[in-house]
């Protein structure tokens, strides 16, 4: 194909921080001429605030790819504020003739790029946006009717039926953008200070495109055998831990899948690991199906029967959910494990939602914020998604009367009890018997375990049977408010 210019063309990145197998820097570097990549971080009303624990992995991803794209002899270019005004400031500057980037699905993030790809377009720019984040557009695949898909199993039957992944793009050989100004992402001070509670971040993560292909490559090799049986013991190592590096762009779905099927179709054993690890992939493009169908998402019951639903506002309960003192130790665990490493295990994210949403009775948009603010993963599809999916107001939910009980959650999942010794190490001497349950254990067994409950650890902030009980009863009082209506 012919090289169609050799005037410059800018790549706003946003949440595809990667130079491999990206369309827009492909078809970018495709029309000749330099190839300049631009992030900015964004500052505007319209949008939801990055949490603490995305800015930190975003201090980190930027500062890789910036090493990347000056290893090929460019520059990113990095500027703070309002796109619609910086976007076409640097066009001006670097008299660029087109602007590629990948697309969002955010309601607010759509009207934003669509309002700067009109005034580049209407200035005789040529502004086209990519795929760059999902394997398929949202709109892409339909039922048989022509909608949109709000249960996940026939869409995942329909994803695995149809999908193929495309080739694989070059990296470019080359960028620019050595001779324009821009921000240092060290001003930027994007870690958390107040309080510091990311230092422990670190050793678990590797931001940037060369830490999500590593971690790709160990889970390929290590991981996805065993991901079938091993998914949900936050006991041992059994998820491939890619989610932030997806969330940040720094590897796509395309490359995952590619990579995955590539192990399936040379015999990889068994095969319906691979495939239930591919599901959970699939799943966050269900995700950013409903979305985007359903831009209120993030906010709003998907289902609106539960407006009326009785939540309480207990900010006591939720603090010590928080910060993982509910007496619970699979539920603390797993709070404690998200404060200190800004991840927590998708099956204990799904116990400590059911004890915060049932148990506690608290809405489900607090702990979609907590784990906005603290989780490297926040990603405004899944997190809502998910959370709305646990507290039954979701597509294709979980019923609201199925209440996870922590006890056994926590002696099914964990049975050794070592990620709870782990995360709650003032249990760690008790009797595994004893150990999902301690105030069950005898005086003498808590004694010389060292353990005091309510002073070394706390006692149950709610009744396990209680809190069920209660659950079942709004859940009920919901029912009868909608037969009345």
């Amino acid at each position: 194909m012919p090289k169609e210019t050799q005037q410059p063309t800018l790549v706003w990145l946003r949440n595809d921080l990667r130079l491999t197998d990206h369309p827009a820097i492909a078809a970018a570097a495709e029309r000749g001429g330099e190839v300049i990549c631009v992030y900015i971080f964004e500052e505007t009303d319209a949008l939801r605030a990055k949490g603490g624990a995305s800015l930190w992995w975003l201090d980190k991803s930027l500062r890789a790819l910036r090493s990347d794209i000056s290893s090929l002899g460019g520059k990113l270019i990095c500027r703070k504020g309002d796109p619609e005004k910086i976007v076409p400031a640097l066009v001006e500057e670097t008299k660029a003739t087109s602007v590629f980037w990948g697309r969002r699905y955010g309601k607010a993030e759509r009207e934003i790029d669509g309002r700067i790809k009109q005034a580049l377009q209407d200035n005789g720019i040529d502004a086209r946006s990519f795929n760059t984040t999902l394997l398929t557009e949202p709109w892409q695949i339909e039922t048989g009717s022509g909608g949109y898909y709000k249960v996940f199993t026939p869409y995942w039957k329909a994803v695995r039926e149809s999908y193929e992944a495309p080739s694989t793009l070059p990296r470019p050989e080359k960028l620019g953008g050595m001779g324009v100004n821009g921000e240092r992402i060290e001003d930027w001070a994007l870690h958390p200070t107040q309080p510091y509670w990311s230092e422990g971040f670190a050793t678990m993560w590797t931001p940037g495109e060369a830490g999500a292909a590593a971690r790709l490559s160990d889970f390929l090799d290590h991981g996805v055998r065993q991901y079938e049986d091993m998914r949900n013991r936050p006991d041992c190592d059994g998820t491939s831990g890619l989610s932030p590096h997806l969330h940040f762009g720094e590897l796509s779905p395309v490359q995952v899948w590619r990579a995955v099927k590539s192990r399936i179709d040379s015999g990889l054993q068994p095969e319906s690991s691979a495939w239930s690890f591919l599901s959970e992939i699939v799943w966050r493009e269900f995700s950013y199906v409903l979305l985007y169908f359903n831009p209120d998402m993030g906010w709003e019951n998907y289902n609106p029967k539960f407006n009326a639903m009785p939540w309480k506002k207990d900010s006591a309960s939720l603090t010590a959910w928080k910060k993982g003192q509910t007496g619970y130790p699979i539920v603390d665990a797993g709070m404690r494990q998200l404060w200190a490493r800004g991840w927590m295990h998708n099956r204990v994210r799904m116990i400590v939602a059911s004890f915060l949403t049932k148990h506690l009775l608290i809405h489900w948009r607090d702990g979609e914020d907590w784990f906005w603010d603290t989780l490297v993963d926040a990603d405004p599809a899944s997190n809502s998604s998910g959370w709305q999916w646990t507290a039954g107001s979701g597509a294709d939910a979980a019923p609201y009367f199925r209440v996870f009980n922590p006890i056994t959650q926590g002696q099914k999942f964990d049975v050794s009890g070592r990620y709870v010794r782990e995360w709650c190490p003032e249990l760690k001497d008790l009797p595994t018997k004893y150990l999902h349950a301690p105030w069950t254990a005898d005086p003498e067994t808590l004694k010389r375990a060292k353990v005091d409950l309510g002073t070394t650890y706390p006692k149950p902030i709610i009744d396990h049977a209680e809190g069920r009980e209660r659950a079942l009863t709004a859940w009920e009082a919901l029912k009868e408010k909608q037969d009345a209506a």
